[in-house]
């Protein structure tokens, strides 16, 4: 049987139990380093080794401090290469996933999450005809909560002009997809015939697949243009050399480094001497998807609301009801996609379709093209609604951007 303690016995053991543990604590606060213990043991050493130490010790400062001094150029040079590497490996990770550049000063701690873009996959019936008819409107109605934060407040969402989504104007500005000045804008022009097109509608380099996507990066690496970065003159045209060689085993002919300076007024209208990354990644994507993509394919890509747009260009040339308008309507209505609405002139009773054709004082380049354009306008080969809206789907995408002002011939 065992022998119980007393309450004052067991109080006196938990007292015992408390100085022990607190000594401990004191012991191993009061306990030397490992480096002190080695200190400890060479001064009750011979002493020579204590010297000995001491000296290795200095004699590694000071190799240190002037291998530091040595080095600090050189170090320098190395951080900025690495930070110029890191920026250029982040624009090319941009370029491949179609984010673009966020303004700085829209970067914020609170910042909504930007949508993770996925690109397209090829299906085997890209290429078959597509059937669209004329005499059906589709007339799609847009979404009722905005895409971003999925809230409905009616009259504050802002609408896309190509698919479906609405937005607030807070919820873009806090996401840092659009700046101040692109806006307004979107304020002033999304709720007229003109329209604003959205993050995902603005950007045609999403429509590329990764394989041509892949494909256009390896050009521009062979070509050492680096991602959001501006052109000149002389890097355009040693661009378009390059990619003339690779294609057809050629080079450039007078003619057409003419026609590439022209190019190159028409993506510099303000004259600064240089384009903008954004303005030349939109003509090379829709290069991309004019040589690799057939035109069924391109019309497969086209929303509702562009094929509805193409409708009512085609029925207003279309006077007697045919079914059929001249090759030179089919072209003064394509040209007439790579124009802006006036902001002064824009009226909800406008139509679209009457932008106005390509004038001689446009943007637009060489005298030789003025001729050819001169020859589509009078035109009158017979065009059906199929063969229209397979040769304006390229023009049709190509007007998906919000800053596309100018006209562009595009590569043949």
């Amino acid at each position: 049987m065992g022998v119980l303690m007393s309450k004052k016995q067991q109080v006196e053991k938990v007292q015992k139990c408390s100085i022990v543990v607190s000594a401990f604590k004191e012991g191993l606060k009061d306990r030397p380093t490992a480096d002190q213990t080695e200190d400890v043991v060479t001064e009750n050493g011979d002493g020579s080794a204590e010297g000995s130490n001491q000296t290795n010790t200095d004699h590694a400062e000071h190799k240190e401090k002037d291998n530091k001094q040595g080095s600090l150029p050189s170090q320098q040079a190395s951080d900025l290469l690495r930070e110029e590497n890191k920026a250029n490996k982040e624009a090319w990770g941009r370029l491949r996933d179609g984010k673009g550049v966020e303004p700085e000063d829209l970067k914020k701690s609170h910042q909504l999450i930007p949508p993770a873009f996925v690109r397209p996959k090829r299906d085997v019936n890209d290429d078959k005809p597509v059937d669209v008819p004329l005499g059906q409107r589709e007339q799609p109605v847009n979404d009722e909560m905005c895409d971003v934060c999925e809230v409905w407040t009616a009259d504050d969402l802002f609408p896309c002009r190509m698919c479906t989504r609405v937005f607030h104007d807070g919820c873009l500005r806090e996401m840092g997809y659009l700046s101040t000045e692109a806006l307004q804008e979107m304020r002033e022009t999304a709720h007229t015939t003109s329209g604003w097109s959205c993050y995902y509608c603005d950007n045609v380099n999403l429509l590329l697949t990764e394989e041509e996507m892949y494909s256009l990066m390896e050009t521009f690496k062979q070509c050492k243009i680096i991602p959001e970065s501006c052109l000149v003159s002389d890097e355009l045209l040693q661009y378009r050399h390059f990619v003339t060689k690779q294609l057809f085993d050629r080079d450039l002919t007078d003619e057409e480094e003419e026609e590439v300076l022209a190019q190159f007024a028409d993506l510099d209208p303000e004259k600064k001497g240089q384009i903008e990354w954004s303005d030349f990644l939109y003509h090379e994507t829709l290069s991309v998807l004019q040589k690799f993509r057939t035109e069924n394919s391109l019309v497969r890509i086209l929303t509702a609301k562009e094929r509805d747009r193409a409708r009512s260009v085609f029925q207003s040339l279309d006077q007697d009801k045919d079914g059929i308008i001249t090759v030179g309507e089919a072209w003064r209505a394509q040209t007439s996609w790579f124009f802006k609405i006036n902001k002064e002139s824009q009226s909800c009773n406008v139509s679209i379709s009457h932008v106005g054709p390509i004038s001689e004082s446009s943007p637009a380049s060489s005298s030789s093209e003025r001729s050819r354009d001169k020859v589509m306008e009078y035109d009158n080969r017979p065009a059906t609604w199929n063969n229209f809206m397979r040769e304006s789907a390229i023009y049709i995408l190509a007007a998906r951007p919000n800053s596309s002002a100018m006209h562009i011939h595009l590569p043949l």
